[in-house]
């Protein structure tokens, strides 16, 4: 991704509304194919559009586009040079996470297959000067299962808590950011309150990592690896910031794209780098096998509650999840059913454009789903704009997403209740699943933060 690409994801308007209807007409916009009703009518072009409105920073304060404007590359590289430049004693200790949606990028840039093309990144990474480089699958893990049993408390309580079901998703940040800015009240208490897998992979980083190196937070720099650059606002986010240590869980979000083109700067060929395995946060003690949670090519967390609601719940054991396309491929539902009674019906939900038709059905009452998985990015984490933009750019690249979903799905899949490294972090850092620790650590709250709603927002 070339540097003009970057730059162009981050301009901002600085009118809400005016602003984003010029940029709309500037940018040509297809008002046609962006602005459907659910009824399918047409919206008037001079109308703000959801894509539009949060494609746009210009409702972001002077602090939050200081933040973002250091997660880039120019910045590790400062702290990679300072740490060359000053005494060993002020150095820091670089730490990558790379997303498990991010491999597939490199493995079809490479011509390799995931676990090959991760070696091949690792070793890339380190030959810059990052001391240790891991997966977030162990962090994806704990987001599952602390979603599946908040699931769990929420079902049980539906009768006198009106806030309980539908329960959302909460691993997006795009979608995180709309609520809380857009939607407001009547979305936010629905949010899960569980943190994201990248969000979890910075206090293990942090936290327990770090007490195992006998390092204090402030000496790691920790860079996370990810398909989308709405992970950047996810990670400046103030709850997520210790202000006592002056450090955040996680200091820079790279995309995958940035990535590359820095391996595009740097002459690197693959040919040239050695295979070298990805660490473990718990050392030798881990499995270092790469492995994928259950889902198309996102973490799995509708395929993995709806599992897990049904065994607990209703006592039935869901070997394999048929889904019904509704809308399109990125509207779908699954449902469970016994003797001609629904007893769950969840939806995944992907794209700003079927995200409007959720938020006219919740308006309207009219949301049948205890649980809805919602993505930002159409077809998923795969396809976050970070890796999957064509080389034009605007675009998504479609060849490039089915190849990246094929070498995705080769992965073997990994359920996280029979991890036991989980289970031995669990004991081992948190002090047990229901612990104080747990709750702080792994979960945060989502609030509404909403102004006057802007004037022509299209619904």
């Amino acid at each position: 991704m070339s540097e003009v690409q970057i730059g162009k994801r981050k301009e901002k308007c600085e009118n809400c509304t005016k602003q984003c209807n010029k940029k709309q007409s500037d940018d040509g916009v297809n008002s046609h194919q962006e602005g459907e009703e659910v009824n399918g009518q047409v919206s008037d072009a001079s109308q703000v559009l959801l894509s539009a409105c949060l494609s746009c920073d210009g409702c972001m304060s002077e602090e939050e586009n200081l933040k973002i404007s250091q997660q880039n590359l120019e910045e590790v590289e400062r702290v990679l040079a300072l740490n060359k430049k000053c005494d060993v004693t002020k150095h820091k200790v670089l730490v990558a996470s790379v997303c498990p949606q991010a491999l597939p990028f490199f493995a079809i840039k490479f011509g390799l297959d995931v676990p090959e093309a991760a070696s091949k990144l690792c070793s890339f990474l380190k030959s810059l000067g990052v001391r240790y480089v891991f997966d977030t699958t162990l962090a994806a893990g704990f987001s599952i299962l602390e979603s599946q049993k908040e699931f769990i408390q929420r079902y049980r309580r539906r009768h006198h808590d009106s806030h309980a079901l539908p329960m959302f998703t909460s691993s997006c940040p795009g979608w995180i950011r709309y609520s809380e800015h857009v939607l407001g009240s009547l979305v936010t208490p629905h949010i899960c309150t569980a943190r994201s897998p990248q969000q979890i992979m910075g206090c293990l980083v942090k936290d327990y990592f770090a007490n195992q190196q006998k390092l204090s937070a402030e000496k790691v720099y920790h860079v996370v690896v990810a398909p989308c650059f709405d992970k950047k606002l996810e990670a400046v986010r103030e709850e997520f910031y210790n202000s006592l240590l002056e450090s955040r869980d996680v200091d820079c979000v790279l995309t995958s794209g940035e990535i590359y083109y820095l391996m595009e700067q740097k002459k690197v060929s693959v040919e040239e780098l050695d295979s070298v395995q990805l660490d473990h946060v718990m050392g030798e003690a881990g499995d270092g096998a790469l492995v994928r949670h259950e889902g198309h090519g996102s973490e799995g967390f509708l395929e993995h509650v709806f599992k897990h609601a049904a065994k607990e719940l209703f006592g039935l054991d869901v070997h394999e999840i048929t889904y019904k396309t509704l809308r399109n491929r990125d509207f779908q539902e699954v449902t469970l059913e016994r003797d001609g009674e629904t007893l769950l019906r969840f939806a995944a939900v992907y794209g700003f454009r079927n995200i409007q038709t959720l938020v006219h059905r919740m308006r309207r009452g009219r949301v049948p789903y205890q649980l809805v998985e919602v993505l930002s990015c159409p077809g998923g984490c795969l396809s976050g704009r970070g890796q999957a933009e064509s080389e034009t750019g605007g675009r998504t690249d479609k060849n490039l997403v089915q190849q990246m979903e094929e070498a995705y799905s080769s992965l073997p899949v990994s359920l996280p209740e029979f991890n036991p490294t989980l289970h031995t972090l669990y004991q081992e850092w948190l002090q047990g699943q229901e612990s104080p620790q747990a709750s702080t650590l792994l979960h945060t709250q989502y609030k509404s933060r909403t102004h006057s709603q802007p004037p022509h927002m299209q619904w």
